[in-house]
């Protein structure tokens, strides 16, 4: 690292010329101005947590509590005067815990001798008092220094200020790292959505609602591999570079491998080679990991993201409708949340059990047309802007559904009973053989997780992908001829349930983001100009 004294101010805004000098400054005090290890430290919300064990000692050695702060921060109450309060208990001292705490200066002022800090981590603010005479002479030379934005460590006595607030009266001030750059203008912030997603790491700084998010995303994460863990479920890796872009209806990033001269893919889905793990005896198995998609971006679409496919033996997809509400609602309570949430504007209750229905009744519900009335449906394909010429009439269905019934479907509810041809991987219903046993799941037209019945015959699966869709190219299709994994299911995979959920919708819907880029940290963006 170029030693800052050799740094040159020329072409730096205001603010930054004055950092850099502040840098120098500290330098001059022989302290690095990049900080160092720092023990023992209490993050603030424990701190926080400790509020009680701030007392009043009288001259007779009698302790006696502090005023109840926090009530009287409520609407309607009696505001609490401290500093009559102490005088009212006669002589004594304010008595607290030692702490040692470190943070991220959010907000500076000076009162005379007194410097007054908040300083935040990622479990909140609290507020430091740095008194002259209570901290070393240098301690107080370097407060002078201090920049918002600026990282530092306190040692202190946790206590009260004469107004009541909660506050860490410093007794050492350590520096941890210099900024040097100004944070976001206090009202204005970050507010640009590209500009947040972009430069995250000042996002997460100063938004504190997206910290909040980030965090509940990771406890999200979490329930779910918990609840997957109460039922015997264990995790595994497979490859991301595919030979055949299969297990999904979707285009594929396209790569290169030197070495082996072949052309590979991104994988678009987790499914085939976790279904070769079924037939090697995993019997309950899953991923979560990313996948790549190589088309649009949209608020519920990002080229690379998260999901979760899972296959349980012996099961069905009803197991499987059971077990997404499972996840789903242990993961809403893992985030201290009830069923009730909002959504933007809108209302999503989750209270068990979800709702379920019939694919087919939908569709005639908000279409008015059988499904097997081909001429109809074709009709209505024409008159919405579809061209239904040239295709399976299942395919037809399908693209009107898309239209005309999943923004009418508030949820949760499982869509159950697809039509079987535009399901190639999944087990046809006993008895009904035109009705492949499928689900989706939508809430507010967002489909959220897709489940089956495995098909695990291998003369019909291979017969399939032979076969294609009528009227689909090779790459809208699920159905791409994967030789080996035709020679696997050969090898008898055991019946099962499948289930794949898009982690950040997910966490889209219980966080109250309505934009899948406000849930990946570090989303797809066009060059920066």
């Amino acid at each position: 690292m170029a030693d800052s004294q050799d740094q040159d101010n020329t072409g730096l805004g205001v603010h930054q010329a004055a950092r850099l000098e502040k840098l120098k400054k500290i330098e001059a005090l022989g302290l690095d101005p990049w900080g160092a290890r720092f023990d023992n430290r209490t993050f603030n919300g424990p701190v926080r947590e400790m509020a009680n064990q701030v007392q009043f000692k009288k001259e007779d050695g009698t302790l006696v509590p502090l005023p109840d702060f926090e009530a009287a921060k409520l609407p309607g109450a009696e505001p609490i005067d401290y500093k009559a309060w102490k005088a009212s208990q006669g002589a004594g001292e304010e008595i607290g815990p030692d702490v040692r705490v470190a943070g991220r200066i959010m907000l500076l002022r000076t009162a005379g001798k007194l410097f007054f800090l908040n300083i935040r981590d990622w479990t909140g603010d609290i507020q430091i008092m740095i008194a002259k005479g209570q901290v070393p002479d240098a301690d107080f030379d370097l407060a002078k220094l201090l920049d918002f934005g600026d990282l530092v460590g306190i040692d202190g006595r946790l206590g009260r200020t004469n107004t009541g607030e909660l506050t860490v009266i410093a007794t050492r001030l350590h520096f941890m790292t210099k900024t040097l750059e100004p944070p976001p203008e206090k009202h204005a912030g970050l507010q640009d959505a590209e500009l947040r997603q972009r430069m995250r790491y000042v996002d997460l700084t100063y938004n504190t609602d997206s910290l909040e998010t980030f965090l509940k995303r990771t406890k999200i994460i979490h329930s779910i591999r918990a609840t997957l863990a109460t039922h015997q479920f264990v995790e595994v890796e497979g490859p991301t570079l595919h030979t055949i872009a299969g297990g999904a209806a979707a285009k594929p990033f396209v790569t290169h491998h030197n070495a082996l001269d072949m052309q590979l893919y991104l994988r678009i889905a987790l499914e085939l080679h976790l279904k070769r793990l079924m037939v090697g005896g995993i019997e309950r198995v899953y991923e979560m990991g990313r996948v790549y998609r190589n088309e649009g971006i949209s608020p519920k679409h990002n080229p690379e993201f998260t999901m979760i496919e899972l296959y349980w033996a012996y099961a069905n997809y009803e197991t499987m409708m059971d077990l997404t509400q499972q996840i789903i609602c242990d993961a809403i309570k893992a985030t201290g949340q009830g069923y009730q949430l909002k959504w933007g504007d809108l209302d999503i209750d989750f209270t068990p059990p979800f709702q379920r229905r019939t694919y087919g009744s939908l569709f005639e519900e908000h279409t008015g047309l059988k499904m097997s009335d081909t001429e109809g449906v074709a009709a209505l394909a024409k008159k919405i802007g579809l061209n239904p010429a040239g295709k399976h009439p299942d395919v037809v269905v399908s693209e009107v559904f898309e239209e005309k019934v999943e923004d009418k479907l508030i949820g949760p509810i499982f869509v159950i009973d697809y039509p079987a041809s535009i399901c190639p991987l999944t087990k046809r219903k006993d008895g009904h053989p035109e009705i492949a046993e499928r689900f989706e799941m939508f809430i507010h037209g967002m489909e959220l997780a897709n489940a089956y019945t495995e098909l695990n015959d291998p003369i019909l699966q291979e017969k399939l992908f032979r076969t294609q869709l009528d009227g689909m190219a090779e790459e809208d299709s699920m159905a791409k001829m994967d030789h080996d994994f035709v020679r696997a299911l050969r090898y008898g995979m055991p019946p099962a349930g499948g289930l794949g959920i898009g982690i950040d919708r997910l966490i889209m819907l219980l966080t109250n983001s309505r934009s899948i880029r406000d849930v990946i940290l570090f989303p797809l963006l066009r060059h920066e100009n």
